[in-house]
């Protein structure tokens, strides 16, 4: 079976998975921006037992690649920002990176997605990313692997988007999207993006409900034409799908890579209001809805995070985990 075959066998079993409402649709960001984090194979296991299925790392990492072996966990592994330039301009750099972080790992583990890049769009590394994908995917080709690259942007990759049917790429961000899009259409992967409801709640919250940011049903609607959205999550998913077909590509599905809800060190940030968030998401997407404006087609989304970190900036950024690095619940989530 060519390669090309092989990707496509896979684009196809993704459909007949999402079929089936809800089917693995959730996962978490595990980060180690900490000093007093547990070890990976107790981090791995704590994930198994509660019945975890998707993880995504930032960046390759030995200890928790090796605890991830057959675990029956699918990955998300990314490639640092650092490393863009040296990938776009040399491909035996990709290829190096390629035999060092999945080769080893790649007959006991799935990789779901190699994430080449995350949130440099728009910036001055976003010139890199397009080249850096082709050629991460080109040393995967050469390893005999089939698992599909992507990248993960930010919402600000979007320009003035409201309502969702509104939804258009920055000017700035508009030509290198084109072409990873392009990229990822051929390829038949998906485009990761990370949709947080909190920065539009905490940038505008005389405009945006709590209600709505939460994911509550009692949150008043927003109308767009025909389509009626009652949370802000599946509104911001619709958006990137709207801008993405102004450029033309239609035929491109999109992973949540990251969202979530902090627990303090800001006005809304509340261990309340975050066990609401995440467990209305996960209710959300096991319902096998789709959004107003995919009908049906399961939205794939990764929590952040697993833990709380303590070497991130004080304040919000150390108040994201799930769990204590003791292991303990922040607050109950049921996966």
């Amino acid at each position: 079976m060519t390669m090309e075959k092989i990707y496509a066998f896979i684009f196809v079993l993704n459909c007949f998975l999402n079929i089936h409402p809800g089917a693995r649709a959730i996962g978490i960001n595990y980060g180690l921006n900490g000093d007093d984090l547990p070890s990976p194979s107790d981090a791995i296991s704590l994930l198994q037992s509660r019945n975890i299925s998707k993880v995504r790392l930032f960046e390759p990492n030995t200890a928790v690649l090796t605890a991830l072996k057959d675990s029956s966990i699918d990955v998300i592994l990314g490639t640092e920002n650092q490393n863009l330039q040296s990938f776009a301009s040399d491909p035996s750099a990709a290829t190096s990176w390629v035999n060092t972080n999945v080769v080893p790992y790649a007959s006991s583990l799935n990789f779901e997605y190699i994430a080449v890049g995350n949130e440099v769009i728009p910036g001055d590394l976003a010139q890199y990313v397009p080249s850096a994908m082709q050629n991460i995917d080109a040393a995967l080709f050469a390893a005999g692997f089939a698992i599909p690259v992507s990248h993960a942007v930010s919402m600000s990759v979007m320009g003035p988007s409201f309502p969702p049917s509104n939804g258009v790429f920055s000017t700035e961000a508009t030509p290198i999207m084109t072409e990873i899009l392009k990229f990822l259409s051929s390829k038949n992967s998906s485009l990761l993006v990370n949709a947080y409801t909190w920065f539009p709640r905490q940038s505008e919250p005389n405009n945006v409900q709590l209600e709505y940011a939460l994911i509550d049903d009692a949150a008043k609607p927003v109308i767009d034409n025909s389509l009626i959205y009652q949370n802000l999550f599946d509104a911001m998913v619709d958006t990137v799908y709207a801008g993405m077909e102004k450029v033309g590509v239609s035929n491109v599905d999109i992973v949540v890579a990251e969202t979530g809800w902090p627990t303090a060190g800001s006005t809304d940030a509340t261990i309340e209001n975050a066990q609401k968030f995440n467990n209305n998401l996960i209710k959300l997407l096991a319902s096998g809805k789709g959004t107003p404006r995919k009908p049906g087609k399961v939205v794939e989304a990764y929590i952040f995070a697993l833990f709380n970190e303590n070497l991130k900036p004080e304040g919000v950024e150390q108040n994201w985990g799930l769990f204590y690095p003791n292991m303990t619940e922040v607050y109950h989530v049921d996966f």
